[in-house]
């Protein structure tokens, strides 16, 4: 239950880091400043952030019309609650 516990806690702070940086992204968009490549907001959800990544891309209308980040995001969301439910399941 432990394993389960910190697994959830690591998806919450990856999730959390994520949408801050689609934020950060939006904003440096509306102000023409450098941008967050989109390999790297792709990769925060895919690997733990895809909660953060879909209320990001939703919240703040970032990045919806690109259909390659609402597949990651997605794709992202279902290995990781997958691997909850496993962790769940076996009581680690």
């Amino acid at each position: 239950m432990t394993t389960f516990l910190i697994y959830l806690l690591v998806l919450v702070v990856i999730s959390l880091v994520t949408f801050w940086q689609y934020a950060s992204d939006k904003m440096r968009a509306k102000n023409d400043l450098w941008r967050i490549p989109e390999g790297a907001l792709l990769a925060l959800s895919f690997f733990g952030g895809a909660i953060g990544g879909l209320v990001g891309m939703y919240y703040l209308r970032h990045k919806t019309k690109h259909w390659y980040f609402v597949v990651i995001n997605v794709f992202g969301l279902v290995w990781q609650l997958i691997l909850a439910a496993y962790l769940l399941a076996v009581g680690i």
